[in-house]
């Protein structure tokens, strides 16, 4: 890879990791802090809550990724960190579960996942995608693994109005990364708006991409279905009076942290 196709890789990488760390911190505590929330007791409307992102994001990705087709990707990039980062600050000061949903919507409207694989492969030769593709997806990685272990002591330290606060400061701290690291794309002539619609209309039909999506849905659906209901029912039964110790003490339920440390005595 030459050095502007690594710069590309680990910028936009970076970007996704900003993004993603800050959105999966949400994940591991929410629905334990749901209760506090007017309406939180709801499990309904906390799994809305947190798969309304999810949605919004399934929606608006193809609408994003043909405006940036026509505007440019750093300016949609900007412009889907900005929405993002608007969504994040309007639930961390949320007081009821509704103004929740409200935000997560708005974090989910901002979806830029398509430009960022766009930009990438701008910005890479076809013989060097894969490598770059595999940076954004280890990044995502690495950010998953680390929020699971690192949201209970924040949320224990800043609460969940300072998680929302912190994940729009990475989403803005994101558009620093795509203002002043990631490289300018060069300028390609995309097919005809006619064309192009005709595109989109075979995609949407595709068997297999139908499959794909389906599964995808099934998958995010299930793993929402998780995040609501497990941590509830973990502290529920007495794992812990703490989130916590609900990650890290010893408990005879196996929890994700005890492969790595030591039951207290």
């Amino acid at each position: 890879m030459s050095p502007q196709e690594l710069r590309a890789g680990a910028s936009l990488a970076g970007i996704f990791g900003l993004r993603m760390l800050g959105l999966f911190l949400i994940l591991p505590v929410f629905a334990v802090h749901a209760p506090q929330l007017a309406g939180g007791d709801n499990l309904t409307l906390v799994g809305i809550a947190l798969g309304a992102y999810g949605l919004a994001q399934a929606v608006l990705q193809i609408p994003f990724g043909m405006a940036s087709d026509r505007w440019g990707r750093k300016p949609l990039l900007i412009a889907g960190l900005a929405i993002f980062a608007a969504g994040s600050f309007l639930a961390a000061g949320a007081q009821d579960i509704w103004m929740t949903i409200a935000g997560r919507t708005l974090q989910g409207a901002g979806a830029i996942s398509a430009v960022v694989m766009a930009l990438a492969a701008d910005l890479t030769r076809e013989q060097h995608r894969v490598k770059t593709m595999a940076m954004v997806g280890a990044t995502i990685g690495f950010s998953f693994a680390l929020s699971l272990v690192a949201a209970p002591a924040l949320y224990l330290v800043i609460g969940m109005g300072g998680l929302f606060s912190l994940t729009g400061v990475l989403a803005l701290a994101a558009i620093a990364v795509v203002i002043w690291l990631v490289p300018e794309a060069p300028r390609r002539v995309h097919a005809a708006e006619g064309a192009g619609r005709g595109a989109l209309r075979k995609a949407l039909r595709d068997p297999q991409l139908l499959r794909l999506n389906a599964g995808i849905f099934v998958l995010h659906s299930v793993q929402m279905a998780m995040f609501v209901v497990l941590p509830p029912m973990g502290v529920a039964k007495g794992l812990s009076a703490t989130l916590a110790s609900f990650f890290f003490t010893c408990h005879p339920v196996q929890t994700l942290a005890r492969s790595t440390m030591s039951c207290w005595m």
